[in-house]
């Protein structure tokens, strides 16, 4: 197993987690990142209880308990601040365990440390792959691999070349996420719903700060003329949107995509599966990837690792994008109509978005 010569595309959380699990199992993987410099930017990642206990099994759990902060709570409450449902988030995950947040360039140095630079190439972007394990790096070079890793995000070069039909589609959201210090010392998740699709969410992630994501419909995913905060003027949170001026902006995108495997080639994280954030599972998905991956690829040979990487990931993949596109649904029913089901059935609801997730992948 151990002279399989294996490279990754990609040094986001998908590719230095599955490098990670990789050496974990005795396999110093190569990984090959477009940036010159490890990534050290973003912004706010909310990591739901199975995004940690993954991040756990991956040996990360005393260094994730100092960077971030645990969310307890959960909170659905209209424009003007008014609960519509409420519930510990204990009720959710049952034995699971906790959820966290954290700053997003944390989790990318606490990955990068574990990981280690054994093998990594930075500033050389995969721009072809071809199923046999060939690919082109963007100085011009060649190499040949027994197993090709595309995780290399939303826009990655991997799956254009070996599934050029398989695109990205458009939500029809548009969003903005930042950095707010804060004065609240809860541990709280709170989505704030308006019309037209509007949400605006806040997650503590410690040390006086917490991460902002507002998303709003849209039939474009340019960003729209003029200052976008005050498509939230009328939201209680302006003491936010005065932190808000550099905020991160992005279309929100779904890749449309069954499949992830051709020959030696397999595609892992966003690459894959990129998908709405409305249940927050986009690098939860990205970090059991990893751990499923480099489970089958320790068990070998390669094509039928590959294979049964595929077969253990799709349900659960196609649970999340159901649940996805159902939460998406309900954030956009009439204001009247959303607050009577959220107040009636809410922790019902959530429960059931969730109830494929409380098993190991």
């Amino acid at each position: 197993m151990t002279t399989l010569r294996i490279l990754i595309a990609g040094g986001g959380l998908a590719g230095l987690a599955t490098k990670l699990a990789l050496a974990s199992r005795g396999v110093d993987a190569d990984l090959a990142e477009r940036d010159t410099t490890p990534r050290d930017g973003g912004t706010g990642l909310y990591l739901p209880a199975n995004a940690v206990r993954a991040l756990r099994d991956l040996g990360l759990g005393d260094e994730l308990d100092r960077r971030s902060a645990p969310v307890r709570r959960q909170e659905i409450r209209d424009r003007t601040g008014a609960l519509l449902t409420g519930f510990d988030l204990s009720e959710i995950w049952s034995e699971v365990g906790e959820s966290r947040a954290i700053r997003r360039s944390d989790l990318h140095a606490l990955l990068g440390a574990a990981a280690g630079s054994s093998g990594v190439r930075l500033g050389a972007a995969v721009t072809e792959a071809r199923a046999d394990g060939t690919v082109e790096f963007s100085d011009g070079s060649e190499d040949r691999y027994d197993v090709v890793i595309g995780a290399d995000g939303i826009d990655s070069a991997v799956r254009r070349a070996i599934f050029p039909r398989t695109g990205r589609k458009f939500l029809d959201q548009i969003c903005w996420r930042f950095l707010a210090p804060t004065g609240d010392a809860s541990e709280t998740w709170v989505a704030r719903l308006g019309n037209r699709g509007r949400t605006f969410l806040t997650v503590p992630v410690g040390d006086g700060q917490v991460y902002c994501f507002a998303a709003i419909n849209s039939a474009s995913p340019a960003a729209p003329a003029g200052d976008w905060r005050e498509l939230f003027a009328d939201f209680n949170v302006a003491d936010l949107l005065e932190h808000a001026a550099d905020a991160y902006f992005a279309p929100l995108h779904e890749i449309e995509g069954a499949d992830w495997v051709s020959g030696r080639v397999v595609l892992i994280g966003d690459a894959a599966h990129a998908c709405s954030p409305s249940m927050a599972q986009g690098g939860a998905m990205a970090l059991e990837d990893a751990l499923v991956l480099a489970d089958e690829l320790a068990d070998g040979p390669v094509p039928e690792a590959l294979d049964r990487y595929r077969a253990r990931r799709s349900e659960r993949v196609a649970f999340v994008l159901e649940q996805n596109h159902r939460r998406d649904k309900a954030r956009n029913l009439p204001g009247f109509v959303r607050k009577a089901v959220f107040r009636k059935a809410g922790v019902k609801i959530i429960k059931g978005n969730h109830a494929g997730l409380l098993t190991r992948p």
